[in-house]
């Protein structure tokens, strides 16, 4: 850990069923086997304000909530996060590790919903202190495969289609602006070669951190 001036900070994103949270936990364990320190947070939650607010955003019931409620709800999740866990992990230079960060606001709310993304991304700014994830890894796939591969029934993911589509088109758009952090990994591959993708970037992007690998 000599050569590590800070912690980095390592994101997953990517529509419902597209594995990324099947991929953020052998991270984890790899880091683990490693003895790498790290966290591994999600979005919304990780802290007793984050999973309480996760209740009322992800609720079936609460089909009424508006899209201006929704955002900004995930945005007090997120700055509670951030300041709880996310921002002293990364000054005791330890890797975070995140099931989703900012760029999912980006891909649900600003491009799926319409809303206005100047003043979304300047109020995000505020919640986080400016943080972005250093790596994000988004695993793309299309929605009708991706929803094949479970239960999806929380409120947002009972969402129509069209939506969901949306959002995936968001991603993608937002992949395109930030090439040099956003890696795209085809979500259709079988999980053992995204595991060994995962890692083997990760290996490389760490070293250059000055981490031990």
């Amino acid at each position: 850990m000599h050569g590590v001036r800070r912690g980095v900070f390592i994101s997953f994103e990517g529509v419902e069923g597209s594995g990324k949270t099947t991929q953020t936990k052998k991270l984890v364990k790899w880091l683990l086997n490693k003895r790498i320190p790290h966290i591994f947070v999600r979005e919304p939650g990780s802290t007793v304000v984050g999973e309480a607010i996760r209740k009322i955003l992800l609720n079936p019931e609460h089909r009424e909530m508006h899209s201006r409620c929704e955002v900004l709800l995930f945005l007090a999740a997120r700055s509670q996060l951030t300041y709880e866990k996310i921002l002293p992990a990364i000054e005791q230079k330890k890797v975070v590790i995140s099931d989703r960060f900012a760029d999912s606001t980006f891909a649900y709310q600003i491009y799926a919903r319409n809303l206005p993304g100047r003043l979304i991304s300047v109020f995000n700014r505020f919640a986080t202190a400016g943080i972005k994830p250093d790596l994000t890894f988004l695993f793309d796939i299309d929605i009708l495969k991706g929803r094949e591969r479970g239960v999806f029934d929380d409120r947002m993911e009972a969402e129509e289609k069209v939506y969901h589509q949306k959002v995936r088109e968001g991603y993608l758009r937002l992949a395109r602006r930030a090439k040099k952090r956003i890696k795209v990994l085809d979500g259709e591959k079988p999980v053992d070669v995204l595991e060994n993708e995962v890692i083997e970037y990760v290996k490389e992007f760490l070293s250059r951190k000055g981490y031990k690998t």
